[in-house]
């Protein structure tokens, strides 16, 4: 199931309500934010993930208090993952993804990546270093080192989609982005979509403009993931990312925006 979730987050390409008044929803295809532009407004997300009827659990983004990397500064993001303990078989589960990462005027890109099992108190329980001096990728499990593959750029440990996909939104161009997980390495790909289409958010008073992609994530997922996505961007100055769907064997899980905030400068 944590597998599961952060597969869903890496296709959204995860706090008081912002409302819909404060956001500029309008269909200007040219208006792309860049990385500065995003990391300046602090968002926080909260997501829903859904199987049917049912309440797989919630996904929340935030961006943490900056950081440095080798004296520069650098950025630290934060994906939570909480399971829905009525779930049969599941349980209540915690885990943190943390990600160290800085960009260019390109893509942003890892230094680091790793995962803490919060409700079992098992922290760096997966940890991947981005070594750019040697073009590899390591990776450690407890502390102990189990692989190394070639590093490929812009290389990212997952949830950087969250915002390089946000920069393509709109703009019926494809992009590509390598994601290293746990032992492996797999492209996400996609492609925008050319007329917006209005849908409804619990995280916005009325129905918003939003701009649609279609693409493939080359990652192994559990319950028959084939790999094929759908993703939604609000239409507004950062497009923010509020849903995504992808198909597994008895059906959709679709992943949905349900609060958000902005704590910096518009």
């Amino acid at each position: 199931m944590k597998h599961l979730w952060i597969n869903f987050l890496w296709l959204l390409l995860t706090p008081a309500l912002f409302a819909q008044s404060e956001l500029t929803f309008e269909n200007d295809r040219e208006t792309v934010p860049d990385m500065q532009t995003m990391l300046d407004a602090r968002e926080e997300f909260e997501y829903e993930v859904r199987y049917g009827p049912f309440t797989l659990g919630w996904v929340d983004v935030e961006l943490l208090p900056d950081t440095t990397w080798n004296g520069e500064k650098a950025y630290h993001m934060r994906t939570t993952m909480r399971s829905n303990r009525r779930v049969p078989f599941v349980g209540k589960k915690i885990v943190h993804y943390e990600n160290i990462f800085q960009f260019n005027d390109k893509w942003p890109y890892s230094h680091e990546f790793w995962r803490d099992d919060i409700h079992d108190e098992e922290y760096d329980r997966v940890r991947i270093k981005f070594d750019r001096d040697e073009n590899d990728v390591h990776f450690f499990e407890h502390g102990e080192p189990t692989d190394t593959l070639a590093l490929e750029e812009p290389a990212s440990g997952g949830d950087i989609i969250f915002y390089y996909a946000r920069m393509f939104a709109g703009l019926q161009e494809e992009f590509e982005l390598p994601v290293y997980t746990e032992d492996e390495m797999g492209i996400v790909s996609a492609t925008g979509v050319e007329e917006p289409e209005s849908r409804d958010y619990k995280a916005f008073d009325e129905p918003i403009e939003t701009y649609k992609s279609e693409g493939v994530a080359d990652i192994e997922g559990p319950f028959g993931f084939n790999g094929k996505f759908k993703a939604w961007f609000a239409t507004d100055d950062l497009r923010i990312p509020v849903e995504a769907h992808v198909k597994v064997i008895f059906g959709n899980v679709k992943v949905r925006l349900i609060d958000y905030e902005r704590r910096g400068n518009d």
